[in-house]
């Protein structure tokens, strides 16, 4: 057999699982979303009704407040976590990332037990305030699920950047007479900027279709995924739906796109 025809013979299979889980399923939902009584114009139907439209705003909104709010707690935790050993460090880090081996309801139904009707907020402010405070099924709810799925990746990904940071340059700064702040603030930081980029994208992606976890708590909200999945099940409006799955994947893939053109390809590595 010569080279090229055993290169071939290699890529065969990956040629095969990509047509088989990839490009036909793909191909079959461009098509469906343009069989509905709008036909092309359905995929416009995101941008141009109100409920969807709305729906949209809220999954962006929701996913770029998750992606911030959890870029600045993973970099705090993730700087300390690798410049510093203390006993326990390694259950700590640990425990950080166990939230990776979770699928999102049972995300969701730890949200439910901590902030839901018979949640442990709910019974401390209770005793507290007299008032129960239950968050679990709105925005809130749903964010700090978010969070709890997200935290993780980043991380475990800025860990990695800060191991690779060169210590000469923070030397450098230092007998120059910069201030440990000013070090953080003007070598770390900016060093970090591509590991921020890809895990941000990460992190915004799996915010933007997360369905587990909005199943489990989105009962006040709307959001994207449980959008295509009440229209797919409930009004059996298969050509909405897949409009609508295709406007999600479109939106993620145009950011981990952008992310990947920053950071060089380094995207697929923060997840």
């Amino acid at each position: 057999m010569s080279h090229r025809s055993f290169v071939w013979f290699c890529l065969l299979p990956l040629g095969v699982v990509t047509a088989a889980f990839f490009l036909l399923p793909m191909a079959r939902l461009l098509v469906t979303g343009a069989e509905g009584p709008q036909g092309l114009a359905g995929y416009f139907a995101i941008l141009s009704e109100p409920r969807y439209r709305a729906t949209l705003i809220n999954t962006v909104l929701l996913s770029i407040a998750t992606t911030v709010t959890t870029l600045i707690v993973a970099t705090i935790a993730g700087i300390f976590l690798q410049r510093h050993r203390f006993p326990g460090r390694a259950v700590l880090i640990a425990m950080l990332t166990f939230p990776l081996a979770f699928p999102g309801v049972v995300v969701g139904f730890m949200i439910i037990l901590l902030a839901g009707r018979q949640g442990l907020i709910g019974d401390i402010t209770n005793r507290l305030v007299g008032e129960k405070w239950v968050f679990a099924y709105s925005i809130y709810g749903l964010f700090l699920g978010y969070l709890y799925f997200s935290i993780p990746r980043v991380i475990l990904t800025v860990m990695a950047a800060v191991q690779k940071l060169d210590p000469g340059l923070e030397e450098a700064a230092r007998s120059l007479g910069a201030s440990p702040w000013a070090v953080q603030r003007d070598v770390v930081l900016p060093a970090l900027v591509p590991a921020f980029v890809a895990s941000g994208a990460i992190a915004f992606a799996t915010a933007m279709g997360a369905f587990g976890t909005a199943f489990t708590l989105a009962t006040n909200i709307d959001v994207l995924p449980m959008l295509i999945y009440t229209e797919f099940t409930l009004a059996a409006n298969f050509a909405t739906s897949a409009a609508l799955s295709v406007g999600l994947g479109v939106i993620t893939w145009c950011i981990l796109a952008l992310a990947r053109s920053f950071t060089g390809g380094a995207v697929a590595a923060a997840g």
